[in-house]
């Protein structure tokens, strides 16, 4: 029996449970590895490949054979022949080159500029993160079109290949912690339960922030301070990333 899949959408929804009424707990990106455990009424539960992901989605029609080449290195690249864009990492197969546009599905075109090759790394990660600078806060989200705290840093390794577990929880057990200091350094990973941000520098961070509704740079000692007066939450672990 064939059960492994990709995905072929610019992205979808993972939920907790065989429902529309469940909580959205993360998403498929277009191009995206997952193995089908089982089929539930109008839903499968899967597991991904690439972050070890359980969860829920739709039974739609996927791919199952598949062999991209080409990564997108945008925050969203528009799709021409739809109206819908690809998100940031999604892996593509090239069918056509034509000028400045290569078709990645039958009459579907994405620009050439906005691609890279699967294997490319980019080790600039706040050049990654601040794609996102301002984009909506969302529960489960990993795109252009919303994105939590945990996704906004797991972007960055799964755009280099790299494994890196994709909730709050299991990223703190993940990495190995460093000296807690009173100064931070661009690169320091900032966890507290529930919430993850990132220092862009020694005196700034960027995160998806919740209260804000959006993905955005603020001030790190005063968000630590904010952080303790209204979540009263304390800064659990500081990592490198």
């Amino acid at each position: 029996m064939q059960n492994n899949y990709y995905c072929i959408y610019p992205f979808i929804d993972v939920y907790e449970r065989p429902s529309i009424k469940a909580k959205i707990s993360s998403q498929v990106i277009y191009g995206e590895k997952f193995k089908v455990l089982k089929k539930v009424k109008n839903f499968l539960k899967i597991k991904t490949f690439y972050d070890r992901y359980y969860g829920y989605i739709k039974n739609k029609k996927f791919n199952n054979k598949f062999n991209p080449s080409y990564k997108v290195k945008v925050l969203k690249t528009r799709i021409y022949g739809s109206n819908n864009f690809l998100p940031f990492s999604s892996e593509i197969q090239i069918l056509k080159k034509k000028k400045n546009y290569v078709m990645f599905e039958e009459n579907k075109w994405i620009k050439t500029k906005d691609i890279t090759l699967i294997n490319k790394k980019e080790r600039n990660f706040v050049k990654i993160l601040n794609l996102y600078n301002n984009c909506k806060y969302k529960w489960g989200g990993k795109t252009f079109k919303g994105i939590d705290c945990s996704a906004l840093i797991q972007i960055f390794y799964k755009f280099n290949n790299k494994f890196f577990p994709r909730d709050t929880v299991d990223q703190i057990k993940f990495k190995k912690e460093i000296n807690k200091k009173q100064k931070y350094k661009r690169g320091d990973i900032i966890y507290w339960k529930g919430h993850v941000a990132l220092c862009v520098n020694s005196k700034k961070l960027i995160h998806a922030y919740g209260p804000e509704k959006k993905v955005i740079t603020m001030p790190i000692k005063e968000t630590i301070g904010r952080i303790e007066k209204t979540a009263n939450l304390k800064v659990r672990k500081v990592c490198k990333i």
